[in-house]
């Protein structure tokens, strides 16, 4: 009798401790948290550039889930952070994700070109679920690629999008155009993937 409680009583530790090592990975590292805490809310953080060995190695590490949690205070302060750092004068861009501030979590901002007064959105966990097969030529920049931009090619007209909002909603849409377009770039970012990347696959082609 003894033998099986204390193997019932391992088994729930094992778990627990397992369990709280699963939600622990859907959380920010605590070198993320005070990246994203040394500064207000209003305070945009420092864009990573590849021009930087350390910070290309983070550009090129593939991001993590997040567990999206309207009451989590260290999320929501990224969340305002990373879109003050999108629409800081020094940067000013269309879009960014979180590994171009140095978090490794699955989040984007993208400005919907496609919506009236053109709004600035906040996705979590995005993925492309389908790509069309036509594909549009536009010119692209990247905050992480100061001075430069290319023409591509290669990016679909049309996407389909899966994504968490912050209050745990799951949705789904269709997005097409340049705004398309965004997203791949940014979620490309979520993957460790540039924009020259496919520039360089469109040369090699």
């Amino acid at each position: 009798m003894k033998k099986i409680i204390f193997f019932a009583f391992s088994i729930l530790l094992i778990s627990g401790c397992s369990s709280s090592k699963y939600l622990k990975s859907f959380s920010f590292s605590s070198e993320e948290k005070q990246l994203i805490t040394n500064g207000d809310s209003l305070a945009p953080m420092r864009v990573y550039k590849i021009s930087s060995t350390t910070d290309s190695l983070v550009l090129r590490t593939k991001s993590t889930y997040i567990k999206p949690d309207p009451e989590n205070i260290v999320l929501k302060k990224f969340v305002k952070r990373l879109y003050t750092t999108v629409r800081d004068s020094m940067s000013m861009g269309v879009g960014i994700a979180a590994p171009q501030v140095g978090i490794l979590k699955n989040i984007i901002w993208v400005q919907r070109l496609d919506k009236e007064g053109l709004p600035f959105e906040v996705y979590l966990n995005p993925k492309i679920i389908n790509y069309s097969t036509t594909t549009q030529t536009v010119r692209e920049g990247c905050l992480s690629i100061p001075d430069r931009s290319e023409t591509l090619s290669s990016r679909s007209e049309k996407i389909i999008i899966e994504y968490d909002t912050m209050q745990g909603q799951y949705k789904s849409e269709t997005v097409e155009g340049f705004t398309a377009v965004i997203f791949q770039h940014e979620i490309d970012h979520l993957n460790g993937i540039l924009y020259l990347d496919h520039l360089q696959k469109e040369l090699k082609n």
